[in-house]
């Protein structure tokens, strides 16, 4: 038998009974561990352990802790039978048991490294499409509100379309116009040093009157409104849904997709056709410039081919994707919005997304619209 103590240990052949006695209390565990630890090896080799808990005098919720975690010890090598259990000492047990039941350690996987990227992988896919899903229940309610719209003329909100026209057309003429006009510039310096060594100098009119009106125009304004007025209707929206706005206004019975995402998206239609035409004048008017500096070309010359040459279809080309890219960025805008929770953390980590997604979305819908007008010979 070994030394008096918290826990006395009795060996027969194969069975080994711990005895525990004395106040099982948190001041305590150092002493009752210890003395655990000086008789543990006599368990070794048994085939089945008693715990005889009915000399304890107290016990605590500390002590019960140790007594759960060195009882799940014993368990894991040999058979556990606990003996002359109380009822005071069962419903503590039960309780503590409860909550300091340990999760289960995550499984190890092999070759970590190699498959981290295909989990990765997996999870973008799955996030992509829930994205997906959710946008297309976005794009259901804003049709169901257009519909409301059309048969309900009288409930549309021309104040709040005319403020968003303002904020996202007129006030963006000053940046759409310094880069139209940059843009215009470079392709026309750019082509006149390659049609100088042929002696085409007149083709510069034909390159600058197809290329700024039918792609280069409509592509570079819908990117600069993407990244202005697209980010501000996420940011506008976020703060709404963090402030509880919209929480309040659906309590109050009103119409988050016809009060909130209609105007911004009929403006966003409104204004960006306007601005693409204002784009194709000031990025042809700087191809004016470097013609009649670079290559001697009067003004008057240029307009004469301009109208002769350039056909007026690449202009309405460039002005029949405005309003599908309006859609886009306006779209996203306000979907990206809707999603910010939480804090205010998640305003920026959601304007990024709406930004980088307009912008993508645009490219590959200009492309689409490329590919369709070259088949159809347009």
């Amino acid at each position: 038998m070994s030394k008096k103590g918290f826990i006395t240990i009795e060996r027969t052949e194969d069975i080994a009974t711990l005895n525990l006695s004395g106040a099982w209390r948190i001041e305590n565990l150092d002493r009752i561990e210890k003395s655990y630890k000086n008789g543990k090896n006599r368990l070794s080799g048994a085939k089945k352990i008693y715990i005889d808990v009915g000399g304890m005098e107290s016990l605590d919720t500390g002590a019960m802790l140790f007594f759960i975690s060195l009882r799940e010890d014993l368990k894991k090598d040999t058979r556990v039978v606990t003996k002359n259990i109380s009822a005071e000492f069962c419903r503590m047990f039960r309780l503590v048991k409860r909550f300091a039941t340990s999760a289960k350690p995550a499984p190890t996987r092999s070759f970590p490294v190699i498959l981290k990227p295909f989990e990765q992988l997996g999870k973008n896919a799955v996030s992509l499409y829930m994205d997906f899903i959710l946008f297309m229940n976005f794009l259901g309610q804003t049709a169901a509100a257009i519909v409301h719209t059309v048969l309900h003329p009288l409930t549309f909100r021309t104040k709040e379309t005319a403020i968003n026209i303002y904020k996202a057309g007129v006030t963006a003429i000053p940046i759409v116009a310094l880069s139209s006009f940059l843009v215009g510039i470079v392709i026309a310096f750019q082509s006149a040093v390659q049609l100088q060594k042929y002696g085409a100098n007149i083709f510069i009119v034909d390159m600058v009157g197809i290329s700024i009106p039918r792609e280069l125009a409509p592509l570079i304004t819908a990117i600069i409104v993407a990244g202005r007025s697209g980010s501000a209707y996420t940011a506008q929206i976020g703060v709404m849904k963090i402030t509880e706005e919209i929480d309040a206004m659906k309590t109050m019975g009103f119409e988050i997709f016809r009060f909130i995402v209609l105007p911004r998206i009929i403006a966003m239609m409104v204004a960006l056709p306007l601005l693409i035409f204002f784009a194709d004048i000031v990025g042809i008017y700087g191809g004016v410039l470097v013609a009649k500096f670079q290559l001697d070309i009067t003004a008057a010359q240029f307009l004469e081919r301009l109208h002769t040459e350039v056909d007026v279809r690449h202009y309405l080309v460039g002005l029949f994707k405005a309003p599908f890219f309006a859609f886009i960025i306006a779209a996203v805008g306000c979907f990206r919005g809707f999603q910010v929770s939480g804090n205010t953390e998640s305003i920026g980590r959601y304007t990024t997304m709406s930004v980088v997604n307009s912008i993508f979305l645009v490219i590959a819908m200009d492309a689409l619209f490329s590919v369709i007008f070259t088949e159809l010979d347009i």
